[in-house]
This record gives C-alpha cells, sequence and structure tokens, in this order.
C-alpha cells in the first residue's frame, strides 16, 4: 500500500490481545549483545530469531545465505531468511508477571483511571503503587448479621449497666444525693454504649465495594470485621474491578444522577464520567486495557545500539529501560515461584511498576524519575520524550526531514545576473546533479555503468564538465535563506556554473530573502522529478514572484548603488556645460552628449512628440530601458519614484516586468559607478556653530541647576528643564546640518537619494548624538556632547553602549518570540485552504473609513482586492464604480476613496460559509499574484506568514506610556499582538459599559461614573449603575452621552471575552481586527485586512455542546464548527434530534489542540495530553490539513496536490 492511497488514520488503545498480534516472540532476557561474538544473545532485547536477521537474507548460525533462501525458517537458531530492515518493523513483548498500570491514564490530568472508578487521583495512585489497599468485595449477609450482632451487644450492655445499677439503688439505706448521682452515672452508661453502637455500625456501613483503606485501617477491619469484605492492593485489583464495569449501564446511571445533583461541582464531575464512558463506548475500548499485562518491545533499529572506536557501545536509554523492566520481571517470576513472603513480592511489584512508568514516560512520574547510570546522572529519555518537544518525532524528523541533493554555502552579489538566474560553484553543482551528469555520460557513452560514471565524476574531465554544462541547461534550482518566515523565503532560480566556492545571489533578489552579503548562507536544492520541475517553473520562479504576498507591493524594489546610479543619472544640476541647450529629438542629445557637449545633468530642451520638454540627456537615457509606450519618465529617480516606477512596470507588464527591472540594475551599477561618488571622514562637515550652541546651553543646564539648589525646582522638574534644553540643541544643529553640506557632494547624494542612512544618522555622525536612555528607559540629564566623527570621551561612550547592548538583546529576544507567535499561527491556520468557488454568502462585513482612519491606514489598501456585495456608485454621478461581485481593485478603490464613500459592504473570510477552508469569492483578490485567488490556495498559511514575518520589527517594550498623565501600563508591541490571539485578559483593561444608557455624570475627583440604563420589566424603568474609574486615566464619556453596550468609559485595551458576551460576534471581530492593525501600523507595517480575518476566523471556529441530542458527542464538549454543522447535517437527514451548541471565542493554542486532526495537534503541543484523549476517543484523522499530510509524507492538499488540480 502507498502512502497516497491512505485516506485517514485512527489511533486506539491497544488491547493485550492485540498487542500480542503484533509481536514476533517474547524477549525474557535482559541481554542486548553478546561481547565476545559481537552478536545478538538469543531471547534478548536484539534476538534475531524474534526481530529478524542484522544481515541481508543470512540466519544466525549461518546455515542459509543469500536470496534463494527467502522466506525460509532456519531449522537450528529459528530465524527467518529475510531482508535486516525488518528490525524496523517487527515487535516483540514481555509477558509482565504482574499487571501494572498505564502511567498516562494513571497521571495524565484528569486522571482517567480515577474517572473510571470515581476515585480522587492520589487514591488510586496509593493503591497501585502497594500503600493502600482497596475494598473489592463485600458480604451483604454477613454484614447484615454483623449489624444485628452489635445491635444484640448493645441492648445486652444496655439490660446488665441497667439493671446493676437499679439494684444498688433501690438499697434501702442509700441516701438521697447519692440516688440522683448513680442515675446520672446511668444515663452517662447508656450514651457512651449509644455512641459506641453508632460509631460500630457506621463503620459497618462505611465498608462497601472501592473504598480505599490506609494499611492501618485496613489491619484494624480486617481484625474486626474480616468476614465482611475483601480488600486487595495493586494495579490487579483495579484490573478487576474495571472488568466489571458495564459502560451502557454506567452511562443511564450517570445520566440520572445528573439530574439529582445539585452542586455545580459534582455535576461537571459527572459530566467529565459520562463524556470519558461514551468516547470509551464510541470507540470500542474496554476500561482493563489501561492496565498492562502485556508490554510492546519497539523493534531494535528503532532504539540502535553503535559500537564506538573504543570498543565500548553508544546505545539508546529505552534500552536501558527495558533492561530494568526485564529485570524486575523475572525476579518477580522467581519470587513468585518460590512463594516468597507477601511484603517483598509487593516491593518487587511496586518496582516493576516504576520500571514500567519510567519506559512509558520518565517525566511524568514527580519525584521517582529514572537517572542514567553512565556519567552526568542525566534523566533517561522514554518513549514519551521520544515524541515530544522540538527535539521529539514529531517536530524534528517528521514535520523537518533532512533532504539529499542540497548544498549550502556563503552567498556574495551577482551584479551580472539576470533576475532568473543564480551563480553555482561548479563543484557544488556536479555533486547536485551527480545522477544526471552520470547518465549522460552512459548517453555519450563515455560510461557504460554507474561505477564508470562515478569513476570520470571523480576525475573532473572535460567531457564532465560539458555533459554538466548540458544537464544544467534546463533545471531549476531552488536557494533558501534561513529563517524562511514568508514563501518568499524559498525562490527557484535557473544555475549559472561559476569559478569560486560561493553562491552568487541577484542583488534585486537580496529583499524577499532579507538577505545582505556580510556573511550569509544559502541553501540549494534540487528538484529531481519533472513534476517538481513544472512546479518549481509555475509557482516558485523567481520572474514569478515579484509582489508580497501581504500587501501585493512589489518585493524587488531597486535599493542602494542601483537607486544612487538612477539619481546621479536623472539629476538636473544648475550651471553645467550646454545648459539650455535645444534639440530635435532624444538621439541628437545623446549624440551631443557623447561628443562631450553637454553633460548628463545639464538642463536641456528635447522635441518629445510634438513639443520641447525640459529635461536632461541622463533622464533621456534612464527612459530608453523603459518599453515604448510606457510614457516619458520626466522627474528625478530617487528610492521613493524608483518604487512607484517598479509598480508600475508590474502592473502593466506583469509576465516581462522582470527583464525591465534587470536593464534599470545594470543602469543603475553602471551610472553609480561613473558618478565617482564616495564617502570619506572629510566628507562629514561639523556644524561651526555647534560649539556655541552647547556653550550656550551649558549656561542654562547651570542656571537650572543652581535653581534646584535654592530649592525653587523639584528634582523631577530639574531633569525635565535640563532633558528641554538638549532636545532644543539638538532640533537646532539638525537644521544646520543640511546646510552645512554641499548640495553636489557624496553624503547629501547618498540620503537624498535614500540609496543609504537618513538625516537623522547623519545628525549623530557630525552633529551631537544627543540624550540616551539607561537600561530602565528613563533619559539621562547628562547628554553625549560629542558627534561620532569627534569622537566620544569616556563618560559620552559608557553612557551610550546601554542603548548598543538593548538593541542587541531585545533583537534576539524578539527574534524567538516572533518565530513562536508564526508557529502557533501556522498551527492555528493551515486548514484554512481555498476549498470551494462561492458560497453565496449574502451577509458579508461592513468596512467603515473610519477604522481605516483610527489606525492611520489607507482605506484603498483596505478594501482593495475584496468582492463586493452591493453596487457601489458615485454619490455625485451616479456611474456605477463596482458591480456587485466584482472586485475591488486598485484602480477601483483610488475612486472609492476619492468619492468620500464612508463605508463599503463586501466579502470576507470572517462571514465565509464554507464548512472546511473558505470559498475564492469572500477571500477575494491573490495579493501575490494578482486575479481571484485559486482554488488549493493556502491561505491560512499565507496569513500566518503574513503576521508572523513582520513580528520580528515589532517593539517588544511592553509598557507604552498612554493615557493624560501617562501613568497607565497599555500593552503594545508584540505582547500586544499576542493578547489578543491568546485572548488574554489585558494589561491596562478598560471598563466597559455593561447596559445601553446615558451618561448621568462623571466626577473627576472622586473617579466615578454614573450611568443611567434602562431596565425593561414590566415598566420600563431606569437603573443607576457607578463605574470606579482609575487614578491617572483619561476618561472618553461626558455627562448627557448616550452610550451603547460594550463601550470603553476610558482609556485603555478591552477584554475580549467580555466584549463578546456584550456586543456579540461581528463587533469583536472587526475590534480584534482594528486592533492588530494599530499596533502593526504604529511601526510602520502594512498587513492586509484579510490576514488578520483569517485567524480570528479560526478563533471563532469552535463550538462548545449544550444538548448533544442524538448525537455520539457529549455535553460541554469542544467540537470545530465543521464537525457540528456536518454531524447536524447528518441528523436532520436520518431525522433525528440535532445538536444544539454555543459559539466560542478561544485564543490559538487552544484552537490549535481542539483541531479534528490528532496529529496536527500531537505535533503542536502536549504531545502526550492530545494522544491520550485521542487514544482514547479511538479518533481517525480525516488527513484534511497541511501538517497531517507532511506527518505522514503525504502530498499536501494544496497548491499541486489539490483534488481538482
Amino acid at each position: 500500500m502507498f502512502v497516497s492511497d491512505l485516506e485517514s488514520i485512527k489511533i486506539k488503545l491497544a488491547s493485550s490481545e492485540e498487542i500480542l498480534d503484533w509481536s514476533h516472540g517474547e524477549v525474557t532476557k535482559p541481554e542486548t549483545i553478546n561481547y565476545r561474538t559481537q552478536r545478538p544473545e538469543k531471547d534478548g532485547l536484539f534476538c534475531e530469531k524474534i526481530f529478524g536477521p542484522t544481515k541481508d537474507y543470512e540466519c544466525y548460525c549461518g546455515k542459509y545465505k543469500r536470496i534463494r533462501y527467502k522466506g525460509i525458517v532456519c531449522d537450528r537458531c529459528g530465524v527467518e531468511v529475510t531482508k535486516s530492515s525488518v528490525r524496523r518493523e517487527r515487535m516483540g513483548h514481555i509477558k509482565l508477571a504482574a499487571c501494572v498500570s498505564h502511567v498516562w491514564f494513571l497521571k495524565g490530568v484528569p486522571s482517567r483511571i480515577g474517572l473510571i472508578l470515581d476515585l480522587p487521583f492520589h487514591k488510586v495512585e496509593e493503591v497501585i503503587y502497594f500503600i493502600s489497599n482497596i475494598v473489592i468485595s463485600v458480604d451483604e449477609q454477613a454484614k447484615k448479621k454483623v449489624l444485628e450482632e452489635i445491635e444484640k451487644e448493645y441492648q445486652t450492655k444496655v439490660k446488665s449497666s441497667t439493671f446493676a445499677l437499679r439494684v444498688s439503688v433501690d438499697r434501702p439505706c442509700l441516701p438521697a444525693g447519692r440516688q440522683v448521682k448513680v442515675q446520672k452515672e446511668l444515663k452517662k452508661i447508656l450514651e457512651e454504649l449509644k455512641q459506641a453502637r453508632d460509631r460500630a455500625k457506621e463503620e459497618v456501613l462505611s465498608i462497601e465495594p472501592k473504598k480505599v483503606l490506609t494499611e492501618i485501617e485496613y489491619h484494624r477491619l480486617s481484625l474486626k470485621y474480616g468476614e465482611i469484605f475483601e480488600a486487595e492492593t495493586g494495579a490487579e485489583v483495579l484490573k478487576q474491578i474495571a472488568e466489571k464495569i458495564n459502560l451502557d449501564k454506567e452511562i443511564k446511571k450517570l445520566e440520572g444522577l445528573l439530574i439529582k445533583k445539585s452542586s455545580l461541582e459534582e455535576q461537571k464531575k459527572t459530566l467529565k464520567r459520562i463524556n470519558l464512558f461514551r468516547e470509551l463506548k464510541k470507540a470500542g475500548v474496554r476500561p482493563e486495557w489501561m492496565f498492562l499485562e502485556v508490554l510492546p518491545v519497539l523493534p531494535p533499529d528503532l532504539r540502535p545500539m553503535v559500537q564506538l572506536d573504543g570498543g565500548r557501545y553508544a546505545s539508546s536509554d529505552l534500552n536501558d529501560l527495558y533492561r530494568r523492566v526485564i529485570n524486575r520481571n523475572n525476579r518477580l517470576k522467581y519470587l513468585l515461584e518460590i512463594n516468597a513472603p507477601e511484603v517483598i513480592i509487593r516491593n518487587e511489584k511496586r518496582m516493576l511498576q516504576e520500571a514500567v512508568d519510567a519506559l512509558i514516560d520518565n517525566k511524568m512520574r514527580r519525584g521517582t524519575t529514572t537517572l542514567a547510570t553512565t556519567g552526568g546522572r542525566r534523566l533517561l529519555k522514554s518513549l514519551a520524550d521520544m515524541l515530544q518537544g522540538k527535539q521529539g518525532r514529531f517536530r524534528q524528523n517528521l514535520l523537518g526531514k533532512r533532504v539529499d541533493y542540497s548544498g549550502r554555502s556563503v552567498i556574495v552579489v551577482g551584479p551580472e545576473l539576470e533576475f532568473s538566474q543564480c551563480g553555482v560553484p561548479k563543484k557544488m553543482a556536479l555533486e547536485l546533479f551527480k545522477p544526471f551528469v552520470i547518465q549522460k555520460l552512459i548517453e555519450k557513452k563515455l560510461a557504460y555503468n554507474m561505477g564508470g560514471g562515478k569513476k570520470l565524476l571523480e576525475e573532473e574531465t572535460d567531457e564532465v564538465w560539458e555533459s554538466l554544462e548540458e544537464v544544467v541547461k534546463e533545471r531549476l534550482v531552488l536557494l533558501n535563506r534561513a529563517p524562511t518566515l514568508h514563501r518568499l523565503g524559498v525562490q527557484a532560480f535557473y544555475p549559472i556554473l561559476i569559478e569560486g566556492e560561493a553562491i552568487r545571489l541577484h542583488p534585486l533578489a537580496c529583499a524577499a530573502f532579507n538577505a545582505d552579503f556580510d556573511g550569509d548562507q544559502m541553501a540549494i536544492h534540487l528538484p529531481l522529478s519533472q513534476e517538481a520541475q513544472t512546479e518549481a517553473k509555475g509557482r516558485i520562479f523567481s520572474c514569478s514572484n515579484l509582489l508580497k504576498p501581504v500587501t501585493g507591493e512589489p518585493v524587488v524594489a531597486p535599493t542602494k548603488d542601483i537607486v544612487l546610479g538612477c539619481y546621479y543619472l536623472t539629476k538636473i544640476i544648475q550651471g553645467q556645460k550646454g545648459e539650455g541647450k535645444v534639440f530635435s529629438s532624444f538621439e541628437e542629445a545623446i549624440l551631443a552628449y557623447e561628443a562631450k557637449i553637454v553633460t548628463l545633468n545639464s538642463k536641456i530642451k528635447a522635441l518629445f512628440g510634438k513639443e520641447f520638454i525640459e529635461t536632461s540627456v541622463g533622464r533621456i537615457i534612464f527612459n530608453q530601458v523603459l518599453p515604448q509606450g510606457f510614457g516619458f519618465q520626466n522627474y528625478l529617480m530617487d528610492s521613493k519614484n524608483l518604487k512607484k516606477l517598479v509598480k508600475e512596470i508590474i502592473e502593466k507588464y506583469s509576465k516581462d516586468s522582470y527583464r525591465i527591472l534587470d536593464k534599470i540594475k545594470d543602469l543603475g551599477f553602471e551610472y553609480s559607478t561613473e558618478s565617482g561618488i564616495t564617502l570619506g571622514m572629510d566628507d562629514l562637515v561639523v556644524p561651526k556653530e555647534k560649539e556655541k550652541l552647547i556653550k550656550a546651553a551649558e549656561e542654562k543646564t547651570e542656571t537650572i541647576q543652581s535653581y534646584y539648589q535654592k530649592g525653587l525646582f523639584s528634582q523631577a522638574e530639574k531633569i525635565l528643564q535640563v532633558i528641554e534644553v538638549w532636545k532644543g540643541v539638538k532640533t537646532e544643529i539638525e537644521k544646520l546640518i543640511p546646510k552645512t553640506l554641499p548640495l553636489l557632494g557624496p553624503v547629501f547624494f547618498i540620503i537624498d537619494s535614500g540609496a543609504r542612512g537618513s538625516w537623522s544618522q547623519l545628525v549623530q555622525m557630525t552633529g551631537m548624538k544627543g540624550l540616551v536612555a539607561n537600561p530602565a528607559g528613563r533619559i539621562i540629564e547628562l547628554p553625549v556632547k560629542s558627534s561620532f566623527k569627534e569622537g566620544f570621551d569616556v563618560l559620552e561612550y559608557f553612557i551610550s553602549t546601554h542603548g548598543a547592548r538593548k538593541g542587541t538583546v531585545d533583537t534576539a529576544l524578539r527574534t524567538a518570540t516572533a518565530g513562536y507567535l508564526t508557529r502557533r499561527l501556522v498551527d492555528v491556520a493551515h486548514e484554512a485552504i481555498v476549498m470551494e468557488e462561492d458560497c453565496h454568502d449574502k451577509e458579508g462585513i461592513l468596512m467603515y473609513r473610519k477604522d481605516a482612519d483610527d489606525v492611520s491606514q489607507d482605506f484603498t489598501f483596505k478594501i482593495l482586492g475584496r468582492v463586493s456585495l452591493e453596487r457601489i456608485k458615485n454619490p455625485k454621478t451616479h456611474a456605477s464604480i463596482v458591480k456587485k461581485g466584482e472586485i475591488i481593485d486598485w484602480k477601483a478603490a483610488k475612486e472609492i476613496v476619492q468619492t468620500k464613500i464612508e463605508k463599503v459592504r463586501v466579502r470576507s473570510p470572517l462571514s465565509c460559509k464554507s464548512p472546511r477552508g473558505i470559498c475564492r469569492k469572500c477571500y477575494g483578490m491573490d495579493l501575490g499574484w494578482g486575479g481571484l485567488i485559486k482554488l488549493g490556495e493556502a491561505v491560512g498559511v499565507i496569513a500566518a506568514q503574513a503576521i508572523g514575518e513582520p513580528g520580528t520589527q515589532l517593539t517588544l517594550r511592553t509598557f507604552h506610556t498612554g493615557g493624560v498623565v501617562g501613568e497607565i501600563d497599555i500593552t503594545r508591541g508584540l505582547p500586544r499582538v499576542d493578547e489578543i490571539f491568546e485572548r488574554r485578559p489585558p494589561k491596562g483593561e478598560a471598563e466597559m459599559c455593561a447596559k445601553a444608557g446615558t451618561v448621568v455624570s462623571v466626577d473627576e475627583e472622586k473617579r466615578v461614573i454614573k450611568i443611567a440604563s434602562l431596565v425593561s420589566g414590566k415598566k420600563e424603568k431606569e437603573a443607576l449603575m457607578e463605574y470606579y474609574i482609575p487614578a491617572k486615566v483619561e476618561i472618553l464619556v461626558k455627562p448627557g452621552q448616550l452610550i451603547e453596550a460594550g463601550n470603553p468609559l476610558y482609556v485603555g485595551s478591552l477584554d475580549l471575552k467580555k466584549l463578546f458576551r456584550l456586543v456579540g460576534k461581528t463587533e469583536t471581530q472587526r475590534y480584534m481586527t482594528k486592533e492588530i492593525q494599530r499596533v502593526y501600523a504604529s511601526q510602520g507595517v502594512s498587513i492586509h485586512d484579510k490576514h488578520i480575518e483569517l485567524i480570528v476566523r479560526q478563533m471563532f471556529s469552535r463550538v462548545k455542546i449544550r444538548d448533544p441530542g442524538n448525537s455520539l458527542f457529549g455535553p460541554e464538549e469542544i467540537i470545530s464548527s465543521s464537525q457540528f454543522i456536518e454531524e447536524n447535517q447528518r441528523l436532520k437527514k436520518q431525522k433525528l434530534k440535532r445538536i444544539k451548541a454555543q459559539e466560542l471565542l478561544l485564543g490559538i493554542s487552544k484552537v490549535a489542540l481542539t483541531t479534528d486532526s490528532f496529529l496536527s495537534a500531537a505535533s503542536f503541543q502536549q504531545t502526550s495530553k492530545v494522544l491520550i484523549g485521542a487514544a482514547l476517543r479511538g479518533e481517525e484523522d480525516k488527513l484534511r490539513g497541511l501538517k497531517e499530510n507532511v506527518i505522514i509524507g503525504k502530498l499536501i492538499p494544496v497548491g499541486t496536490g489539490f483534488k481538482t488540480y
């Protein structure tokens, strides 16, 4: 069976019978490999008879060798003659001498064994580890008898005591006082007897099945009432109890109890038990399977033992753990055979239980972890540890694999390359294309087989290089730079063979990879099959990836030298040779330049069409590289204008635009070289007026200091005044610096063109660095008066290192935080794929201009690429801008913005009705390619990358001073994004109005707001609500103002859970999108709303079942909306009672863990918890998302792997 044929994968708890079915034999000895023969020991952990031969088609004793004996089992050694690879598949088993519990089902939260037996976890644990006993049966007849005997004894004692005292009272000579005393004594004795009887009865009645008794209680009760009950200890007993459980009866019994239970806590517990029993019943799992009598043994090649140089062995930790289990198991067998005392047997059983626990999950056993016997005494890696975490099987080997036909090297710039090319070192290419070169050599009859071809390759003859040239021609290679934060981190290029050791990269491709040439390394991969090559050409080719998938903006804008060259070429300089000359054509002007009559930058007039235009020869040369019909670009080409130009070129000539960009690149490099612009220390001029300004400021600060010493200022006021003085000085110097620079100097050219640097950097280099902050973020009142050119003194140098160090630390932390955010986003959104053409949604969402203005976002960009749900017309001319059902493109979006339309109803991922994935119309335009999104596009992953990739640019500064005085903590930057996506209560939370009403009063001093709201009852009456406001916070409401439910009363962030309850889904989604945009916009990052909407949609994609109807789900269970829709459709068809559920808003981590796919959830976080639940539910993974398909090695269901492709 091929992996591609798999439709679903199911996980289920195995019974002892199934474990025996898997097994090829019992492992009875703890030995591994014989130290003399270096061969596996018989019946040991590496036994060839059980697990298969260590050498291909050769039995242990050597009687049968070679493939012709395939399938024969040797009569001498019992080893089957087959391939040695079976040692990766064949399992063994260990027959345990005593039953043990599975640590996952005992100690996983909640304890499943505890839930099944209705016992607290600690009591179950005490029974399993032989600390306490559990009552397994009670003889009701004997119990009744004992109760009767207690009653009899009580009656007898009452009679005898009464009689004895009555005799003494009846004496005639007894005084009256003594009689009263005796009667009191009689009363006391009777009371004591009654209490003793009640205690004894209570004790007897309390003896019921499943009661856990401590050792002392057990001894006491067994001596008194040994005939009534039977109590045992250990996992065996619990297994016997579990075997007697009838799931159907238990469910009915618990459902009856649920109605009677009064407290919420009891109801919750009963619900948990009902759900667990239902899951077990549905999956066909028996409770007793949580106890092990047979332990499966992993195939030996999955827990290898490797010989090291010194004759010692390196072995997998699992072998040590298995060895402990086998040793203890064999010792227990022996003790049972010789009828050892119960105490010793119990101790051995407990040790066996601990050994099995350590093998399954060594970290789950609190305080009793098993350490390695070798140096370091480290924790041994158990089976569970091999699955969990970054180094576990899921994340290390299944989601990230190392591949052959790849290499890596340092990158250098390749200005001579075309945009579709990359330079690959010849030797690296020879290794990459090895099989193809050998095939070519065999075709040319230069070699006759693989061996001959390999030999020729090693000799590196001319024929080999020729063959390599031919092979390389039509094949693409993939280049990748880590970290791959978005899809543009992997691109395909045609390789050009080069000398040297470094990979050459096209300068315009750097932005997409975020690469520079200061020692960056890149990996190179070769797609082998023809399909892979076609896919690389169609989807990953560098020439097709010119736009960012996040915004639809070009990713290939010219930078650095190219900008400088184009700027120099198109700049008009006054007073140049030949200024004012008139030419009859562009060609004539160029001839004049070549004849040195005019310069590149002279202002001239030339005939363009039918009229003369003022331009320069440089601009004419620049326009020659642009295509005909594009129009004459008669302006200065600085960085901004070049970006605009590139955008226009891509929009107009999408397919061939890269050829034009290449020409611009060559032109830029040529003229930046010709300009001869260089930067030297002498080009940085320190303003002469600087000294005067600093002296004046020093005098001012001295005056402030003297006022402070006289007590006229407080310390805080003094610091503020000093800071203001130095800020003023820096502002003055900032104004001076551009004036001191020669307008035709290199520094002005470099900064003004946008090629490198900024004016503020120049101010620090030639003016002064100014005020710096200390590690706490407070501004130090002592400024750095020197500039970098002049050099700092010791104190200045020291205080400016704070900032540098903080910057480095911040960047490192930020990268990790942003990486983790991206991982969670991908996990929650990877199943969002474009699944259908149209879901026929009629609602959509309203896009408000106000929302864009609030977060300083461009409304054009907000509505771009959406499908309109209504006809949008110009309010003045009534002409149609966009028809219903059409995409709003750049042109239409600009027109809508110009006509001052305030809101537009459009289709959105938030309102998409597709049960799985999303439809084309609700997603709209594919920003990376243009046009309506294609079916099978992985829009969820694109959204996650769009939000995660710029995450590294966001600040990690948690607290931003907001409000009037600026004392309230409001989270900003990455922590704020995290807060929203994880639905955490925010820091600096603002109170919301609970009900709509009118603001009656705002008391600034007492910080109280009173709001009157209407209460609907028999008569509508007003109710007054009071809200207390924290100090130093800006209040947002005024007396007499009408206020809606959910409106904030003062500045701060809103709690999403409360907001959802107060204003519903649509408004909460709008608030979330706006808040995320606010964070990114504050850092100058633009992300299209639809990416944020996709993640928000996933956060609303879970429901909690209120009434399960006739479904197989339980009450309070959290399921996905798609499951809910599918199940209800099934129930509707069968005319059964449907599910009622409540919509939830969950954080992204919670959503990722409640996905339909257990493989996806287990490879995310809390692996053991996910697998425990999935195994008991008998979960089936339908392989619908991306991660689960990657894990099993199947083609992912997107792009070329999508079903309709």
